[in-house]
């Protein structure tokens, strides 16, 4: 009897307690790319929720009874009654220089076939954009390469420049031109061993293009040489409206890596009409209040904040730059819509 005791004994002496912390809902609904969860107390706003079956959500509109999350993987794999956590966490991507030459889509994950992304930092897509303080005002120039743009509306490093116009009037091609001329001037700069240049490397985010258009770019980039300085983000019209949504603020995470490490950056969103656009359906699908042609109220939030992300940093705060080229879509003239 007492060496059945002493056995209890050491093995509640040797019993290890740990308690962990986890926030869990329910899936109340689901379809249209979205979950309605309930029972999430805790739970922050853009905060990464965890479904079952490794898909994962983003916590958009937080009600006083349940959650509304946009999901992002296999929706098929969410079901009515599923159980979820929170995870405490921002949703982030990779970024680095391990991204140059490469084609990713919104969560950063290649599609090109050339193996995974060697890269240790990651950050979150929303951040907040840097203050007066600690920015400069714009004093160094960025060569689109075409005579005329640069003769009568010059671009500095740092600077957010709108290209606006109906369809097929050319508004890709200023862009990839503009990627082109800084890929030969990186170019020669390095073959001339010239150390007081820096080189200007660009983010292409293609938002809602066909997947022969985004191909079309990478064969023009790649025959003019200019992929090993460039990063192509691709949300085609293919792919989710979440995806499409964030596509912009991915890309914008990337050129800020370059921008906090002192070196310049280009970010081209191509373009910002079918962003809004894809905002526009995940706002309706969450039941968010419309405005004018069925927008929700903060569409206009949506791009400032995007925008505004695009900036010159003072010296002390490494010098760093990140310039903006959006890229708008008319309807047959309509500046106004």
């Amino acid at each position: 009897m007492s060496s059945i005791l002493e056995e209890i004994e050491t093995k509640i002496e040797g019993l290890k307690t740990s308690t962990t912390k986890s926030n869990i809902g329910v899936v109340r609904e689901t379809g249209d790319g979205v979950a309605r969860i309930e029972g999430l107390s805790d739970v922050m706003l853009n905060e990464m929720i965890e479904f079952p079956n490794g898909v994962f959500g983003l916590a958009l509109n937080l009600e006083e009874t349940e959650v509304g999350a946009i999901l992002m993987g296999d929706t098929t794999k969410v079901s009515e009654g599923d159980e979820v956590k929170t995870t405490g966490r921002l949703l982030s991507v990779p970024v680095g220089k391990a991204l140059l030459g490469r084609v990713v889509n919104t969560l950063g994950q290649p599609l090109d076939d050339k193996g995974p992304i060697k890269t240790e930092t990651f950050y979150p897509l929303e951040k907040i954009a840097p203050g007066v303080i600690k920015r400069r005002s714009v004093n160094q120039p960025v060569q689109t390469g075409l005579m005329a743009i640069d003769a009568m509306i010059p671009i500095g490093r740092g600077q957010r420049e709108l290209i606006i116009g109906d369809r097929a009037t050319g508004k890709t091609t200023i862009a990839i031109d503009t990627i082109i001329s800084q890929a030969r001037l990186n170019k020669a700069a390095e073959d001339a061993k010239d150390n007081d240049y820096r080189p200007l490397y660009c983010i292409y985010v293609a938002v809602g293009q066909k997947n022969s258009n985004v191909a079309r770019v990478l064969d023009v980039l790649e025959r003019e040489g200019a992929m090993p300085y460039t990063t192509i983000i691709s949300a085609p019209a293919s792919d989710t409206a979440t995806n499409q949504y964030l596509a912009p603020f991915a890309g914008a995470a990337m050129g800020e890596w370059f921008m906090d490490n002192g070196m310049d950056a280009l970010i081209i969103f191509d373009d910002l009409s079918k962003h809004a656009v894809a905002y526009r359906q995940v706002s309706l699908v969450l039941k968010r209040p419309s405005g004018r042609e069925a927008y929700p109220g903060d569409v206009f939030y949506l791009h400032s904040r995007l925008l505004e992300r695009a900036a010159r940093m003072s010296d002390e705060f490494g010098g760093g730059s990140l310039t903006a080229l959006p890229i708008i879509e008319t309807q047959a003239g309509d500046v106004s819509a």
